[in-house]
């Protein structure tokens, strides 16, 4: 396949928009990768939150274990510290449910900030120039079979500016019709300039 013209200055544009494209495209990316950290920061208050609920849960659990053994009085003393247990289990599961949450943002505004703005940049970027290469290779392939070049000329009389026709000769149809070898050319290189493709 053909990327580029074979023409400088359309050659140059074509390289220019390129870089510019992924350019564009890496500043979202990397812009979506920083959002993305910049969030997930938020899951250390989570963390500490579990780590905070794990260890009162543990300790009072522990205590309530050791006063559960105090003879007589045991079983009535370990009820208010296993329900403090149960209350350290609750803002331990109320942690974990926080950095679950945090990172699903995290994840979905990297996503959507990195990927919707590249998506839009591969289908205003990358459709033009993959249609460019695919008109490009077509047009060498009918200028190397020989006879692409009626067809060109033909192509050039209803596609280009009747300015631009004029300049070629003043009656380009009636010369296209005689098989004028030169108008012929002319008209074709025209077609091709268009396609990027250099008549040689």
């Amino acid at each position: 396949m053909k990327f580029y013209s074979d023409f400088a200055a359309q050659r140059s544009r074509q390289i220019t928009v390129d870089v510019l494209a992924i350019a564009f495209m890496a500043a979202w990316i990397w812009l979506g990768v920083f959002v993305h950290s910049l969030v997930i920061g938020l899951t250390d208050f989570g963390v500490q939150m579990e780590q905070a609920g794990a260890g009162f849960r543990e300790t009072m659990t522990d205590v309530g274990e050791n006063l559960g053994g105090v003879p007589l009085i045991g079983g009535g003393i370990r009820g208010p510290f296993d329900n403090a247990s149960v209350a350290g289990a609750t803002l331990e599961a109320a942690g974990a449910s926080q950095q679950v949450a945090v990172q699903n943002l995290a994840l979905g505004l990297g996503l959507g900030i990195a990927v919707l703005p590249v998506l839009a940049i591969l289908v205003l970027w990358l459709v033009p120039r993959l249609r460019f290469a695919r008109r490009a290779a077509t047009a060498r392939r009918l200028v190397s079979a020989g006879a692409g070049l009626d067809l060109l000329a033909l192509r050039a009389l209803t596609t280009q500016r009747l300015t631009t026709l004029g300049a070629i000769d003043a009656d380009p149809m009636a010369a296209w019709r005689r098989g004028d070898e030169a108008v012929m050319r002319s008209l074709a290189a025209l077609e091709l300039k268009s396609s990027g493709v250099r008549l040689t």
